[in-house]
């Protein structure tokens, strides 16, 4: 469910207009629905308590959108943060998030990184290889610290999506094979500098079927009753995240409810916290991106060129994943729909949005939306060709604010300094 809908003649994000946003922040621009942002996240944790999972950490991916206001929206309804770089854990902790429901994973932690997150005192940190573990028992002695760690298992199973999107295959940079889990984990007991406490899966984003989500959890139940069995103490079994969304032109993707059955399922007796690492699930519906129309521009030979203000740099993921988004215009006009090929004003063929897309009429001036726009899309934002970063605004009910503006070009130009050989 999201909150935009049509109101009047107008699509609106709430109950604020966007053709209002977009007259007073200008184009383009994210929108962000706070209502939606709730919804998701309560809806999520409700159907994990319902299911008798006792205290869940549900840390949201903070690489989804890493907004402070957004960031802030659900720290106040109980939510952690999945973070990957020292950046994340920065903001998760001025959005007010604490540090002990904080995690911090990725496959290439530096060193100070380690440091900051220790000394910050997160909630884990998923090791992801062996030279790793070797680091953070490194910099735990060295701060007098017992850092605790999770072990991040790659359990090799195909969680069928965009190849750029899977995580969970033995081919994939990410985590420790089986194979090697056992040992590390027991090596990581008798280490000085760290604590294991648990172990952790992520098979991937964008899954809209269960299966294999049931077959790695499965995995790693065994894992955890392997080693019990050989003595060792784990607490937690951290799930991450991955479950899709629709993007209007795919299946229905399962309902947080049966995903929450499955795992209550698979997890029966086992009596251990269970973390959760969601992104797109809580935030991909939560936003839009508003552009304008520039012109139509209509070849002899039929193709028609839709060319709007947005473009690749403002918008990545159809580039960069060949990812649908429903375009939908904000003030609907009458007439048959037609083909288009959306573009923007990038020099790349590849800022290109869709082709042949049958929309209602439109024309130079009109405002279009991009939806499912709120995970990795301002997050994933450059300033490719010299644009300006798009801005974001949140809405609350019939109140908006902007939540990062737009910056202006001097803005831009005074972040780099001249070489000194080069004078002024």
């Amino acid at each position: 469910m999201n909150h935009f809908e049509l109101q009047g003649g107008e699509l609106h994000c709430e109950d604020v207009s966007l053709a209002q946003i977009a007259a007073a922040v200008g184009t383009p621009v994210y929108v962000y629905s706070s209502a939606t942002l709730e919804r998701h996240f309560t809806v999520l944790r409700e159907a994990l308590v319902g299911v008798g999972l006792k205290d869940p950490l549900i840390a949201f991916a903070v690489k989804a959108n890493p907004n402070l206001a957004v960031l802030r929206t659900l720290g106040r309804l109980g939510a952690g943060a999945d973070t990957v770089s020292e950046g994340e854990i920065r903001r998760a902790l001025a959005a007010g998030i604490p540090a002990e429901r904080i995690v911090f994973s990725g496959v290439g932690k530096t060193e100070d990184e380690i440091a900051f997150a220790l000394e910050a005192g997160v909630a884990e940190i998923n090791v992801e290889s062996e030279p790793e573990l070797l680091l953070i028992d490194q910099v735990g002695r060295r701060l007098g610290r017992r850092a605790e760690v999770a072990f991040r298992v790659n359990p090799d199973v195909e969680a069928g999506g965009h190849a750029k999107i899977a995580t969970g295959k033995a081919e994939n940079k990410f985590g420790v094979s089986f194979q090697e889990a056992a040992r590390l984990y027991a090596n990581a007991s008798n280490m000085a500098g760290v604590r294991p406490v648990g172990v952790a899966c992520h098979i991937g984003s964008q899954i809209t079927d269960l299966a294999p989500m049931r077959a790695a959890f499965l995995k790693m139940r065994g894992l955890v009753e392997q080693l019990r069995a050989e003595g060792l103490s784990v607490e937690r079994l951290d799930l991450g995240g991955g479950l899709g969304v629709p993007y209007f032109n795919q299946p229905e993707p399962p309902a947080p409810a049966q995903y929450a059955a499955m795992i209550a399922e698979v997890t029966a007796g086992l009596d251990i916290q269970l973390a959760f690492e969601p992104g797109r699930m809580i935030a991909a519906n939560a936003g839009v991106l508003v552009a304008r129309a520039l012109h139509v521009h209509e070849r002899p030979e039929g193709r028609r060129f839709l060319v709007l203000d947005a473009a690749m740099n403002d918008l990545l993921r159809p580039a960069m994943y060949d990812a649908y988004h429903d375009i939908r215009p904000v003030t609907p006009r009458d007439g048959a729909p037609g083909p288009y090929d959306v573009v923007g004003p990038v020099c790349e063929t590849g800022d290109t949005f869709t082709r042949d897309r049958a929309l209602a009429p439109v024309e130079a001036g009109d405002l279009v939306a991009f939806m499912t726009a709120g995970a990795y899309g301002a997050s994933m934002a450059s300033e490719y060709n010299s644009r300006p970063l798009v801005p974001e605004v949140l809405v609350r009910g019939d109140e908006f604010a902007v939540v990062r503006p737009r910056p202006s070009y001097d803005e831009m130009l005074a972040r780099e300094l001249a070489a000194p050989w080069l004078g002024d």
